[in-house]
């Protein structure tokens, strides 16, 4: 996963996660809740189906003076009259012998078969239920029930039977089942949002912090101070620490560079000082060696100032200031000449790190160039964003001149430290490599190449915040 995917994101994860668990849970609770409901209505359809068979047996059992079932008047349900309305009641003997088969008139003339002819097991109370086509191919559910009549000595056994529209389940069902379903996707609905609200609320603490080290790179403040929630105060605790750390290992740095300068260059300047009051090969030896030690000395000597500025957080230059003043101070010092300095500098340009590092770079390459150029010299600084949708990642400085330019091995030996291609240009020869080495510190290069003017091109990228 790549480190800028939008889906490598807490807030992605957390509400994935949410997403998830109720694409699971709303499901399997929709489910169990129409499964209980289904079984909730099955049994009230029941009991209807036994109240109907009570009053039934009440009816055709009490008003009979041979022992015989006799036509039920009136069950308190209309439907039975209907012709296939669904809804049917049926006696029928289950002795050999025994005619007075009874039925509904809504069975006109049809049989109901009987569920204790299908094998079915009876419950506990020796009643049977079961789900069976009707006489009008519909689903019925029917209910059957022995009853015993006496006629003297001999007891006479009838089957019982009463059926009703399955239909009327599967309706309330399907009703339950669709206003369930649209209950359950507003609440999930509902929950997402809630999770969205709450995840973007809750990681709102790591939002300041990034805007508070934010601040600390830029420079505008020192420390992550504030009231934080008590799971982020461990994290500000241990950031101040390594804040606080590094600039004591930078002081600490400083501290050593300042007294190894002192150190070197007093004895050097008396080595000098020594070798130039004689005039023999042997001393002019010495005090070129001591020159060239001086050189290097100084050289290493800022090298380690620039590695320990690095490591001080919070640095930010802006870059068009730095630019125009370089530029004004090389117009005056080769006001002879006569050259023209343009600069189109990117108005957002800044660069992450220290003001005179800047200088020293910029102010090398346009001095390098002043030295050079017939008349012209091109100063662009642009933005490279790289894959970053918020922030620049690079600054890119291009250095142009109208020169003479130099061949592709002069510009790998240009950049050597202490390599000068014309004695008559003065310098020391370190200019290009200590912008070579502070830019290698910086994590940047420094590319030279032919410019679109005929003479030399210095492309400097750096660090931009």
């Amino acid at each position: 996963m790549k480190p800028d995917s939008p889906t490598n994101s807490l807030a992605f994860r957390l509400i994935v996660a949410a997403t998830a668990w109720l694409a699971v849970v709303l499901p399997v609770a929709a489910i169990l809740l129409n499964s209980l409901y289904r079984g909730e209505v099955e049994r009230a359809f029941d009991k209807r189906l036994e109240l109907v068979m009570e009053t039934m047996a009440a009816e055709s059992t009490a008003s009979s003076q041979s022992g015989l079932p006799v036509m039920p008047t009136d069950l308190g349900e209309p439907l039975f009259k209907i012709p296939l309305s669904g809804w049917y009641w049926q006696i029928r003997p289950l002795d050999p012998g025994l005619g007075g088969q009874m039925q509904s008139p809504s069975l006109v003339g049809e049989h109901l078969v009987l569920p204790s002819e299908l094998g079915i097991r009876a419950d506990k109370n020796k009643r049977w239920f079961t789900d069976l086509i009707g006489p009008d191919k519909k689903s019925i559910r029917i209910m059957e029930r022995v009853v015993s009549l006496a006629e003297g000595e001999e007891v006479h056994h009838y089957s019982f039977a009463v059926g009703g529209m399955r239909a009327e389940i599967d309706q309330s069902v399907y009703a339950f089942r669709n206003m369930l379903v649209l209950a359950l996707a507003i609440l999930g609905a509902g929950l997402i949002v809630a999770t969205l609200i709450q995840v973007r609320f809750g990681l709102l603490p790591l939002q300041r912090v990034e805007e508070g080290l934010a601040a600390i790179r830029s420079g505008k403040a020192s420390r992550l101070d504030g009231s934080w929630p008590r799971e982020i105060v461990p994290l500000q605790k241990q950031l101040n620490a390594l804040l606080q750390s590094n600039q004591d290992i930078v002081e600490r740095a400083r501290t050593h560079v300042g007294n190894l300068a002192h150190a070197l260059k007093t004895p050097l300047a008396v080595i000098q000082n020594e070798a130039g009051e004689e005039k023999s090969g042997f001393a002019r030896k010495v005090a070129e060696q001591a020159t060239l030690m001086r050189d290097q000395v100084n050289h290493y000597l800022d090298r380690a100032r620039m590695a320990a500025r690095l490591g001080v957080i919070g640095g930010e230059t802006e870059v068009q200031p730095v630019v125009e003043a370089l530029a004004r101070t090389l117009k005056r010092i080769y006001r002879d000449r006569e050259l023209s300095i343009t600069i189109d500098c990117h108005y957002a340009a800044r660069f992450q790190g220290e003001r005179q590092d800047l200088e020293e770079q910029l102010g090398n390459l346009m001095d390098n160039a002043c030295k050079w150029a017939k008349s012209r010299i091109d100063v662009r600084v642009a933005l490279d964003w790289g894959s970053s949708r918020a922030h620049p990642e690079r600054l890119v400085l291009l250095v142009d001149d109208d020169g003479p330019g130099l061949n592709p091995e002069e510009r790998k030996l240009v950049v050597q430290r202490g390599r000068r291609l014309d004695e008559t240009k003065p310098g020391s020869g370190l200019g290009l490599s200590i912008v070579a080495d502070l830019a290698h510190l910086y994590r940047g290069s420094l590319v030279l190449d032919e410019s679109p003017l005929g003479g030399l091109q210095a492309r400097l990228t750096l660090p931009a915040c």
